[in-house]
């Protein structure tokens, strides 16, 4: 870091692939992300690369998947969209907002890569201890597993559910890696084949997401309606979190027989049985991975965690990269504000987490309470109204965030607490 009067310093990316690639499943941007992004600039690279014919408004749609598969609610997001983003975004870009993006996830990579310093990006770089500075014991070295290290005052690890850097902050040796006791079953579908089979539920324009005892599944169209993407659910809730994981050396990924999904939803209805029937031969199987329990802290010294590093959670409300994204926004505010420095930078660092621990575990709960409502084990479920509600209402606190007036709070608690000393 350099001296503040710079208000600079200087950032290097330790990347473990051998370059920046895509991978994971779906990513979803509420309102809460998009504003961040478009305050750094990335929104707009990434619109670059956007086809315009996707460029639309949606909605999304909830079906009950057992019998005759009725209608219980269509959410109508674009309304929602325009009240919690106010004038950031245009009403024609709003699809951004709440679809889950599988399609244009590569976009969203370049768009974040175009905005990087290429010479601030190191590759082959995988971490495997961090450790104090022999030479400096006010720094930190971190060591890869090419034999290499680096000096530093702050790491920040943005490293994922998997964290080597979360073990640093961890001393009972605990990874806080639990499986979630759920699973998805994901496969691309053209859309000509399941007319072919008489399916019916119309997922051309809106997303659509069938509900059911302890399963959902969420469908939605990509390239331009040509095919569509299907993510099935099945979870249990006899058990908590964490009591049962994989066996030793078990894919968290892997390929699984049709027919195995097919069991999974026998007794449904005719047309999961028909969406079902189209998917892939082997469609992949994703056992659910968070962080669980949660952490005490996201920092430990001069180390600091972000995404799902720090909370990885259910993808029910679309929400785990947002909150990546605020989290980062968050600490490059506060790294970056006139009045840090050396001498108050663990101080800096303990009001991140102050600020940002409360709000990521917020949407961590709320997305596995999202996840049993879809699977009829919430607490309205009993009645279709109370259903319905717990529906409406789960996106709301996440979109309708102002991360400005937390980052004002975290400057106030720097003030209050003596780390920063100038007048506002």
């Amino acid at each position: 870091m350099q001296s503040p009067a710079t208000k600079d310093f200087k950032v290097d990316i330790f990347e473990a692939a051998i370059a920046f690639s895509e991978i994971g499943a779906g990513l979803g941007l509420g309102p809460n992300a998009v504003r961040v992004l478009k305050a750094v600039g990335v929104l707009d690279e990434l619109l670059k690369k956007i086809n315009p014919a996707e460029l639309r408004t949606r909605g999304f749609v909830y079906y009950y998947g057992v019998g005759e598969q009725e209608k219980i609610l269509a959410l109508d997001l674009r309304i929602k969209g325009s009240e919690y983003i106010g004038s950031v975004v245009s009403p024609a870009l709003l699809f951004i907002l709440f679809l889950l993006l599988t399609c244009i996830r590569a976009a969203y990579l370049d768009a974040l890569v175009a905005v990087v310093n290429p010479q601030s990006a190191h590759f082959n770089k995988r971490c495997t201890s961090i450790v104090p500075s022999p030479e400096n014991p006010s720094c930190l070295l971190i060591n890869f597993s090419d034999g290499t290290s680096h000096e530093t005052d702050v790491v920040v690890g943005a490293d994922g559910v998997r964290s080597t850097v979360r073990g640093y902050l961890l001393d009972d040796g605990d990874s806080r890696v639990a499986f979630s006791n759920t699973v998805a079953y994901r496969g691309l579908i053209p859309y000509k084949d399941l007319q072919a089979v008489g399916f019916k539920t119309p997922v051309t324009q809106d997303p659509a997401c069938i509900v059911g005892p302890s399963k959902h599944i969420i469908i939605f169209p990509i390239k331009n309606a040509e095919i569509i993407n299907v993510v099935a659910f099945s979870a249990r809730y006899d058990i908590p979190i964490g009591s049962e994981e994989l066996p030793k050396g078990a894919s968290w990924v892997e390929e699984v027989s049709r027919e195995a999904v097919e069991k999974e939803y026998e007794g449904w209805g005719s047309d999961v049985a028909a969406l079902i029937k189209c998917m892939p031969k082997k469609p992949s199987k994703w056992s659910i991975h968070v962080v669980h329990p949660p952490l005490d802290s996201y920092v430990k010294g001069r180390v600091v965690l972000i995404g799902d590093a720090a909370h990885a959670m259910l993808p029910h409300l679309g929400a785990g990269a947002g909150q990546g994204v605020e989290d980062a926004y968050v600490l490059a505010r506060l790294l970056s504000h006139p009045e840090t420095h050396l001498g108050n930078l663990e101080a800096v660092l303990d009001t991140y987490t102050r600020i940002r621990r409360p709000r990521a575990q917020m949407v961590w709960d709320g997305s596995r309470t999202a996840g049993a409502s879809y699977d009829m084990q919430g607490a309205g479920s009993s009645t279709l109204e109370g259903f319905r509600d717990e529906l409406r209402t789960g996106f709301s606190p996440v979109w309708h965030y102002d991360i400005e007036v937390d980052i004002q709070r975290a400057v106030d608690l720097l003030r209050t607490g003596g780390a920063f000393t100038s007048q506002p």
